[in-house]
């Protein structure tokens, strides 16, 4: 079996940049991907969908230096689950892309 995601779609918010104590980058940004469908009517119906990507070490430096807010880009990666006790003590789910790959698709 394997877990793996391809998306192709526009960056919502420039990446958000962290550096760990060790020194490892991590890269987080929102990207939106679009579906359509007709209904009875005829009438398009277009859907957006947000996804959580993450991004560490080179491939975080690659996001920080190429990708912004609008850019089209595509993604590969997988899906990770994980969860923490938020501060009112409610368990806090999260379902995040780690992109391994990223493919730069329009002229900057």
């Amino acid at each position: 079996m394997k877990n793996q995601v391809s998306l192709i779609g526009r960056v919502g918010q420039d990446p958000e940049i962290k550096i760990l104590d060790n020194g490892t980058k991590l890269a987080k940004f929102s990207l939106a991907t679009n579906d359509y469908y007709v209904t009875r009517d005829g009438e398009k119906v277009e859907q957006t969908q947000w996804h959580n990507i993450i991004a560490w070490g080179k491939t975080a430096e690659v996001v920080e230096q190429y990708v912004g807010k609008g850019r089209l880009i595509g993604i590969e990666g997988k899906l990770e689950y994980r969860n923490f006790d938020g501060n009112d003590g409610k368990k806090v789910y999260i379902t995040e892309i780690r992109a391994n790959e990223l493919l730069l698709l329009d002229r900057k």
